[in-house]
C-alpha cells in the first residue's frame, strides 16, 4: 500500500536524520546564505532541500522500474531477502575492520558531482541556484540513500517506490533545515559521533529487507507481498 510506503520512508528519513547532519551538515554550513536576511535564508535553504528531495524521488521512479520487472518475473521475494544478506555483510565487514567498502566507480561519480557543484554555485544565484545545488546534492554517494534505494526494489508498484524515497528526503529535512540555519552550533565532535550512527540504521534496514522477503505478513516490516500477475492466458473460442 502506497500510504505504508510512505511511512516507512519517513520513518527512515528521520531515524536517519542523524547520520545525514553528519555527512551532509558540512556542505549545508558552506551554502552561501550569511548575506542573507533570516526569512531569505530560510526560503532559500528550504528550496536547496527541495532540491534534494525531488532528485530522491526521481531515483525513486527509475528504480521503481526496475522493482517492478523483479516482481513481474516472480523472484522479489528472493531478490529482497538476498539483498538484505547483502546490506548485512557489507554492516558487518564496515564493524569488524572499521572501514567503509568503496568502489572506485563511486569516487569517480563524486568527484563529478562535486565539480557539478562547484559550477552552479559560480554561475547561479537567488533561489534557482539552491534548487540547483538541492538537486545536485540529491546525486552524492550517501550510505543511507543507496540503503533506501535497495528498500525500494523491493516495492511492487512504481507510485510506492517513488512515495517512499520522496518521503525518505522528506523525514530528513527538518534536521537539514535545522544545521542550515543553525549549524554552527553543532560541533565537529557531534557530527563525527553522527557519523558513527549510520551503520546501525544500515543493520537494521538489512534485517528489514531479509524480513520483507520472507511474507510474514506483519505491517509495514514485513507486509504480505502480493502475488505475481505471471503470464496472461489468452483464451481462443472454440
Amino acid at each position: 500500500m502506497i500510504w505504508a510506503a510512505m511511512i516507512s520512508g519517513l520513518t527512515l528519513g528521520a531515524a536517519g536524520s542523524l547520520h545525514c547532519v553528519g555527512m551532509c551538515g558540512p556542505l549545508s554550513l558552506a551554502l552561501p546564505t550569511g548575506h542573507l536576511s533570516r526569512t531569505q535564508q530560510f526560503f532559500s535553504l528550504f528550496v536547496y532541500q527541495l532540491g534534494r528531495v525531488i532528485t530522491y524521488s526521481s531515483i525513486g521512479l527509475l528504480f521503481g522500474l526496475a522493482g517492478r520487472r523483479i516482481y513481474i518475473s516472480g523472484y522479489q521475494q528472493w531478490f529482497s531477502i538476498g539483498l538484505g544478506i547483502l546490506v548485512l555483510l557489507l554492516a558487518a565487514l564496515y564493524f569488524i575492520q572499521k572501514t567503509r567498502f568503496h568502489l572506485s566507480f563511486f569516487n569517480r561519480f563524486y568527484m563529478g558531482i562535486q565539480r557539478l557543484i562547484g559550477r552552479i554555485l559560480k554561475t547561479n544565484k537567488g533561489p534557482l541556484g539552491f534548487f540547483w545545488l538541492g538537486l545536485a546534492n540529491g546525486l552524492l554517494p550517501c550510505g543511507l540513500v543507496y540503503v533506501a534505494i535497495a528498500a525500494t526494489l523491493s516495492f511492487s508498484e512504481v507510485i510506492e517506490s517513488v512515495s517512499f524515497m520522496a518521503f525518505f528526503g522528506l523525514g530528513t529535512l527538518p534536521a537539514m533545515m535545522m544545521v542550515g540555519m543553525a549549524g554552527s552550533m553543532i560541533k565537529p565532535e557531534a557530527r563525527q559521533l553522527m557519523r558513527k550512527v549510520v551503520p546501525v540504521f544500515v543493520t537494521l534496514m538489512g534485517v528489514v529487507l531479509i524480513l520483507r522477503g520472507l511474507n510474514l505478513g506483519i505491517p509495514f516490516i514485513s507486509p504480505a507481498l502480493p502475488v505475481s500477475p505471471g503470464d496472461a492466458v489468452i483464451c481462443h473460442p472454440q
